[in-house]
């Protein structure tokens, strides 16, 4: 894809490539796989379920924080700092990052057919390959890092404030819920690992930060506009997390017994009648479209670098992924639902290596950030982070196993 000029862009430019940077993480971070997950375990937990937002919250700002100032800083992709710490890292990297990346994206196109059926009533499979010509029509254009950052920026906000008149018309029980976020009565590993690999997991780690790079945005003079994007990103995952469990809360502690196989499509259908259902459509193929962008520029940004060729076929290896990703999901006989579960809980496993990787740069090679001291109050956030990542993955095998089968 056509990337812009590495030179210092203008003004408004360059704003429009720092909230393109902050909407293509968050978009990625509150696609289809969130939302379902949400749906699947706010049924399961009511309640309680609010820990599990909140400590994804956390581990987001954790997580995020670090990630984005340490590959910001040293303006290099994650990959090749990896094969700077360890030749052969990298790559190993590249190829977790973008396995995991194609089986979200495969549940991206799930998602994103899920919306159409419910928006427009269309065949799931027709949903999932219309989606797909649409994302590759926005790499295709020559402008490509302008059209996707747009795209992101305006589905983003509309998703949010979609979401948030749902969770109003809902009614949720506010106050059980804080209760939960602090002394829950159920805690369940497998919705706590799949929920961070849904949001801060695989690809979606990297994808803010992978933007600004391509963008020519990274240096340490560059590390205000770097954190203030992270946060914004931030921001507005945190936002879109809590209306949607909210506006879902509502429904469950109502007495409504969801039973479809579109869950998250029947329960705006009992929080705003039909305009929730169409409402529901359009909140989740946005959430689709937006991932699948998102899984795919960040995917091939972990293989272009790996080799001139590769970088050189970057955009057809974009429309490559989407293609890959959609003909699986045509195929599989996997429920989307289920399948949206699992890439989440697969993410969840990948995130501890790239993160790691990371948490060493900043810890050990000054040398690779150009002389930045990164905060050791943010390093040490991260490694608790990272520990309990890593602690979170080991607890859900059984339980991802027990999803798969």
């Amino acid at each position: 894809m056509a990337e812009e000029s590495t030179s210092p862009p203008r003004a408004a430019a360059k704003r429009g490539t720092l909230l393109g940077a902050v909407f293509l993480m968050a978009t990625s971070a509150i696609g289809p796989g969130f939302i379902t997950q949400t749906t699947e375990f706010t049924v399961r937990l009511g309640s309680a379920f609010a820990f599990a937002i909140v400590l994804s919250i956390l581990l987001d700002i954790a997580v995020q924080l670090n990630v984005w100032r340490v590959i910001g800083v040293s303006g290099t992709r994650a990959q090749d700092l990896g094969n700077r710490v360890l030749p052969g890292l990298g790559s190993v990297m590249a190829v977790l990052v973008v396995f995991g990346g194609l089986v979200f994206n495969v549940g991206n196109i799930a998602g994103a057919s899920l919306g159409l059926d419910a928006l427009l009533g269309l065949n799931v499979k027709i949903g999932g390959a219309v989606s797909a010509l649409i994302a590759v029509g926005v790499f295709a254009s020559r402008r490509a890092g302008v059209a996707m950052d747009r795209l992101v920026l305006v589905l983003g906000v509309l998703m949010i404030v979609l979401t948030g008149y749902v969770a109003v018309s809902s009614s949720p029980p506010v106050g059980q819920a804080l209760r939960q976020t602090a002394l829950p009565e159920q805690v369940d590993f497998l919705s706590i690992t799949t929920l961070i690999g849904g949001t801060v997991g695989g690809y979606i780690t990297y994808a803010g930060a992978h933007r600004l790079v391509d963008a020519g945005i990274s240096g340490p003079e560059r590390v205000g506009e770097i954190t203030r994007s992270s946060v914004t990103s931030l921001l507005v995952t945190g936002v879109m997390r809590i209306v949607l469990f909210l506006a879902l809360l509502g429904v469950v502690a109502g007495g409504a017994t969801l039973t479809t196989d579109n869950p998250t499509a029947e329960a705006f259908g009992h929080a705003a009648g039909a305009v929730g259902t169409r409402l529901f459509g359009v909140i989740l193929w946005s959430a689709g479209i937006t991932s699948v962008i998102g899984a795919a520029y960040t995917s091939i940004s972990f293989l272009s670098t790996l080799s001139p060729s590769l970088e050189r076929a970057r955009s057809w290896l974009v429309a490559g992924f989407i293609a890959l990703s959609t003909a699986i999901f045509l195929v599989l006989e996997q429920a989307p639902t289920t399948l949206l579960v699992l890439a989440g809980a697969l993410n969840g496993l990948i995130l501890p290596v790239g993160f790691g990787v990371l948490l060493w740069v900043a810890a050990r090679r000054r040398d690779l950030l150009g002389g930045y001291r990164h905060p050791r109050w943010l390093l040490t956030i991260g490694v608790l982070a990272w520990l309990l990542t890593l602690y979170l993955g080991v607890s859900s095998l059984s339980g991802i196993a027990a999803l798969w089968s």
